[in-house]
């Protein structure tokens, strides 16, 4: 069987890997060499953000992508469709830099909801601005929201994100939680000397509220490519921290191709009477990759196959170009053809993408 038997274009995008597709099955989904089947879809909305966290990205923020690069509202919907109805594609994720800053997030939502094959919708925000839109989020068909949040401390939540809006966060997650919009989950990066001592609290404060805290190992993503190893909250430190006040035991509930190893925290319930569990995400120190399910799309059109990708492949030109839905289909099974087994980051000559995490989408 040939390429154009596939019907896979014998070109790559600019830039892109040259990828030999000559062994790639006829699958319709979003195959690999490794056996992976990407069912997982991340969409960066915007790579502006309203906040300047010390761990993303300078004081002064980042030279912005101009509006006529960036995917219309009709584009977006047009490659979610492809996604869900060529491709398998069965949880949506929409992420920024900040999504809420996407004047047609609800229209997004609201046509991607509708589609037949509905996926599982959801949202990682900061949270600002979360208290005015949870409700008509939630009416468009969003079914939970994901909140960055590193501290409870209105003095260490300015420093950490260079702005006093700690209250404006914690408005939104309530109006998230009312609005039905769960479980709503807390990705918290720790971070040394700064709120490293801060696990226990939250773990507590996350339980007597209902959301579901999940803690991530901070990675090689940062706009000024300082991160160091060794300068690292490590996900044996949190559990050590989160053990020295609980009592967790591993999730039984088969992990798939889930970020966060789940553990249930014992003696704790969730609103709802289901159990209470916290999440470690150790994308450095346990990576996962071996199970990676996710696919991801840039605010400008491209597919990247990894967060820690050199290499991105170019859908954007392709639907300015007048390509048909199919052939988009087709270039994507490319771009996913070509994933590497991993991350690389223990890798002698590991570098990191160019675009920091804003511009990516987490």
């Amino acid at each position: 069987m040939t390429i154009l038997d596939l019907g896979v274009p014998s070109v790559p995008a600019p830039g892109a890997d040259r990828v030999d597709t000559s062994d790639r099955p006829g699958e319709n989904r979003l195959v690999d060499r490794f056996g992976r089947v990407a069912t997982d879809l991340r969409i960066s909305l915007t790579d502006r953000c309203n906040l300047r966290c010390t761990y993303c990205m300078p004081a002064e923020g980042l030279e912005w992508m101009p509006t006529e690069e960036a995917l219309t509202d009709d584009e977006v919907v047009r490659l979610v469709r492809v996604a869900v109805g060529h491709l398998g594609v069965r949880e949506i994720r929409f992420t920024g830099g900040e999504p809420l800053l996407r004047r047609g997030l609800e229209d997004i939502v609201a046509a991607t909801a509708a589609l037949p094959q509905r996926p599982e919708t959801s949202v990682t925000t900061n949270a600002l601005g979360l208290a005015r839109r949870a409700r008509g989020l939630a009416a468009a068909g969003l079914d939970r929201v994901n909140v960055s949040l590193d501290t409870l401390r209105p003095e260490r939540f300015a420093e950490i994100t260079r702005r006093d809006r700690l209250g404006d966060v914690l408005d939104g997650l309530a109006a998230a939680r009312d609005a039905g919009l769960t479980p709503v989950k807390i990705n918290t990066v720790l971070m040394p000397g700064l709120n490293d001592d801060e696990a226990p609290d939250l773990l507590a404060w996350a339980l007597a509220e209902g959301f579901e805290l999940r803690i991530i190992e901070q990675m090689p993503l940062d706009a000024g490519h300082s991160w160091q190893r060794d300068r690292m909250v490590t996900a044996d430190q949190v559990l050590g921290s989160l053990r020295e006040h609980f009592t967790l035991t591993p999730d039984p509930a088969e992990r798939g191709g889930a970020p966060a190893e789940r553990f249930l925290v014992d003696g704790y319930g969730r609103p709802d009477g289901g159990p209470a569990r916290v999440g470690i995400i150790a994308s450095v120190t346990r990576p996962f990759c071996g199970n990676c399910d996710r696919t991801r799309l840039t605010a400008d059109g491209q597919v990247r196959t990894c967060l820690f990708a050199r290499t991105e492949n170019d859908l954007r030109g392709l639907l300015r170009g007048g390509g048909t839905d199919d052939e988009l289909a087709d270039a994507w099974r490319v771009a996913m053809w070509g994933k590497k087994p991993g991350h690389g980051i223990d890798d002698p000559g590991f570098l990191q993408p160019d675009r920091p995490m804003s511009a990516i989408g987490g």
